[in-house]
């Protein structure tokens, strides 16, 4: 009878195992042939002549590629070196990369359109409703202009400059130094043009809108995304300041004070605000990214988790009609000069952003494609070479697409 008993449990256990771990297994994207998508095997292997061909020239030490097109992986690769030093390791399809302004996106832009979907802001809310020294363009005599509203800067049309020098910052409130006084600092700087009247990229937007988030919901940008994007979508090796367990695994950045930056954020003012920034300092695989790429493809829903309305994805992905000289959406990047990634094929209709350290993630709803191309190109000397390569790339994968 006992052993009957065990026997019973034992097949009771394996049974309740398996109706529970669809619930709690991982969600990813299936792998398929390229042509199973309707792309051409042999015109996207062009891609290791590219890879192989950039990584000779010293373009940069390594990189990982990922093309996803209707719901499925068609190419997944790493190429080169992850570091050269302190000694040469090799690149590794899961490694951890530094995004640094492809965090305006998917982190920032994000959870402020989570909070309007919330209906806890408004993008034509003024600035200075939420950070009341944020100072408006002078006009002649010093007499005040209009002022910036959210839109502006989320389209960068906010006027404000690209940059502050962050040494001066430190010599002036401390470093570390907390992203209020850091906010306050941006928001009393003279601004380089009226609202709306000229496309000026600027870090210091997305920092700004950064502590709106954290205003409004009372958790900093790290937390907010983390609750409300990175975990629903089970992208677990998404994050500001990686955990020390995976340090081993993200890919080293420049050589500063003569120790590469590993989990590091590489841009000085996140680093100066301790790690969590709104320009940069988020961390993620190539296949967290693919995940999040087929979440907008998929109008805000992944497998079954909602992240954002139809609504919401549409408005971040086109360029804001009052401000099309600017060729920006709400966080992506359409036909800006900084749009190069998308290459000569894919439509007006693509979107995408890039990152400093060499990273990029490009989308084109039309044909249900996404590029994702992450290199360590600042490592060691922050002397890499990556624009060309990221429209290259985008052409190569453009051009197998032979079955829309």
């Amino acid at each position: 009878m006992k052993n009957r008993s065990y026997i019973s449990l034992t097949i009771l256990g394996v049974f309740l195992f398996w109706l529970i771990l669809p619930a709690t297994a991982e969600v990813r994207l299936p792998t398929v042939s390229p042509e199973k998508v309707g792309m051409d095997s042999h015109r996207l292997s062009r891609l290791d002549e590219l890879m192989d061909g950039a990584i000779k020239r010293g373009d940069f030490p390594g990189a990982v590629l990922l093309v996803l097109r209707q719901g499925k992986i068609v190419w997944r690769k790493a190429y080169g070196l992850s570091q050269i030093v302190p000694e040469p390791a090799p690149m590794k399809v899961d490694m951890i990369f530094d995004l640094a302004s492809v965090t305006k996106p998917v982190a920032t832009a994000t959870s402020i359109m989570i909070l309007v979907e919330q209906g806890k802001i408004r993008l034509w809310d003024k600035v200075k409703n939420y950070i009341p020294e944020f100072a408006p363009y002078l006009e002649e005599k010093g007499i005040p202009g209009e002022d910036a509203r959210l839109f502006h800067l989320l389209t960068h049309t906010s006027g404000l400059p690209p940059y502050t020098d962050p040494k001066e910052v430190a010599a002036k409130y401390g470093d570390p130094c907390p992203t209020e006084v850091l906010v306050k600092h941006i928001a009393g700087l003279r601004k380089e043009a009226r609202p709306g009247e000229k496309f000026i990229y600027s870090c210091l937007n997305y920092i700004t809108l950064a502590w709106i988030v954290k205003l409004v919901s009372g958790e900093d940008l790290a937390e907010f995304s983390r609750k409300n994007i990175f975990l629903p979508l089970k992208m677990k090796d998404t994050f500001f300041n990686p955990p020390h367990n995976v340090r081993e695994r993200c890919v080293p950045t420049e050589v500063v004070n003569g120790k590469p930056l590993r989990g590091v954020v590489h841009d000085p003012l996140a680093r100066l605000q301790g790690g969590i920034s709104g320009n940069a300092g988020l961390f993620s695989t190539a296949d967290d990214l693919a995940v999040f790429a087929q979440m907008m493809l998929d109008g805000g829903e992944f497998s079954g988790v909602r992240i954002l309305s139809p609504l919401a994805v549409e408005r971040m992905t086109e360029i804001f009609p009052p401000l099309k000289f600017a060729g920006r959406g709400f966080g992506w990047d359409l036909s800006s000069d900084y749009a190069t990634v998308r290459g000569d094929l894919f439509g007006w209709n693509s979107y995408g952003h890039s990152g400093y350290t060499g990273t990029s993630l490009w989308i084109d709803p039309e044909t249900r494609t996404a590029v994702i191309f992450l290199t360590n190109r600042v490592h060691p000397d922050d002397k890499g070479e990556i624009i060309s390569m990221r429209s290259r790339v985008a052409n190569v994968v453009a051009s197998s697409i032979v079955k829309k």
